[in-house]
């Protein structure tokens, strides 16, 4: 081939040269792209994996959780059927003492009148102080108005026991929601609700002697028969019931027909002070076991159910609150000391300022050493003067 040939030659194969790699290139810009691509699918599914394993992640810890929380609210529905079983025992062995079986053996009736000389000399023995609390009321201090809410008759108390400040609030004599303001600022300031949380309780209450102590409610239900429910009012339920062991009750009050059982309490701990049928003329007193509800001494008192309008226990001694049907005065005109250190003639007449009518609660804070109470709408705090009973 001689020289003018490769001369010839040389541009076609320039040619053919640029033509393959021009191929060439657009075969690795195919590959690159098809490579981008999948990179970029696995990027995208890698990034769902991701979310759906934290999101997955997130459900398993929420399951557990709920799970969780479940287990501690099963654990504790089973701690308190097991005191409601206990309760249930207790209420059924007491329903059975006051409508016994037909006995299939010879009764002992010596040992029967025994035990019945025995209960009736308990029921009205002196009490054994669990303080060294020896006050007794002076006289009315002072006395501060709040405010007027709700209906005509009501309740109103803080905590009679623990530090707590908030205030609730019981309107009217029967229903089933409970008001709580968190504190006494917000009770006093606004005249609606929308301050308050609003406790529905699982029962409906009756009356206004009801009672805060201690982180739980105390109050009245009626069903046929009277029952004491506590309530926690930290993780609103039920701790316990009973049935109050009392026969035909009636009003406690002659002015507040509407309470068959005040929940008291003072430096002693827990009272109830009530009426029955058996002596319809005056008023009784229990001590409360503020952990079981059992019942642990009772009395009957001198003090009349006629004209009474409310009461509380300070220092271990019934004051009972009188008034008359057409209102004036309202005053201590009757006190009951259990420990029999105090006799009703050398207790104090305590006159009560005249407001506006009759009071449908009084509830006595031992911690403040002031009455809570609830005067034709108006809450009225009363500050009381104190002194030694041995003084009086």
């Amino acid at each position: 081939m001689g020289p003018w040939r490769c001369l010839l030659l040389l541009p076609l194969l320039a040619v053919a040269l640029r033509a393959q790699q021009q191929q060439f290139m657009e075969y690795v810009e195919r590959r690159l792209t098809l490579l981008e691509e999948r990179i970029s699918q696995w990027h995208d599914q890698s990034s769902r994996y991701s979310t759906e394993l934290r999101d997955f992640k997130n459900q398993v810890l929420g399951m557990l959780e709920t799970a969780e929380k479940e287990r501690e609210a099963m654990r504790s529905e089973a701690e308190s059927a097991a005191v409601r079983v206990d309760r249930l025992e207790r209420e059924v062995d007491y329903l059975e003492t006051q409508n016994p079986a037909p006995p299939c053996v010879e009764v002992d009736e010596t040992l029967m009148e025994k035990q019945v000389a025995t209960a009736k000399q308990r029921k009205n023995e002196k009490y054994t102080k669990l303080t060294d609390c020896s006050d007794t009321i002076a006289s009315v201090r002072a006395m501060k108005i709040l405010k007027r809410f709700g209906s005509t008759s009501g309740l109103w108390t803080k905590d009679a026991a623990g530090n707590s400040e908030k205030i609730y609030v019981f309107d009217g004599t029967a229903n089933d929601t409970v008001y709580v303001f968190p504190r006494m600022r917000e009770f006093t300031l606004f005249s609606a609700t929308r301050k308050a949380a609003r406790i529905k309780l699982p029962y409906p209450w009756v009356g206004t002697g009801h009672l805060v102590y201690n982180g739980h409610l105390y109050y009245i239900r009626q069903q046929g028969s009277f029952q004491v429910i506590k309530f926690n009012l930290a993780n609103k339920t039920v701790v316990d019931s009973s049935v109050f062991p009392a026969e035909e009750q009636i009003p406690v009050f002659g002015l507040s027909p509407f309470t068959y059982i005040e929940v008291a309490a003072d430096e002693e701990g827990l009272w109830a002070i009530y009426a029955t049928k058996e002596d319809e003329k005056n008023i009784c007193l229990a001590k409360l076991d503020p952990t079981s509800l059992d019942i642990e001494q009772m009395w009957d008192t001198p003090c009349p159910r006629e004209n009474a309008e409310g009461a509380f226990v300070v220092c271990g001694a019934l004051h009972v609150v009188y008034n008359t049907r057409l209102p004036s005065r309202s005053r201590v005109q009757c006190v009951f000391d259990v420990s029999g250190t105090l006799s009703p003639e050398d207790a104090s007449l305590v006159y009560f300022p005249k407001r506006y009518g009759s009071h449908s609660s009084m509830k006595y804070s031992p911690r403040e050493r002031q009455i809570y109470a609830w005067d034709d709408g108006y809450q009225i705090i009363y500050r009381m003067e104190m002194k030694k009973k041995l003084e009086v």
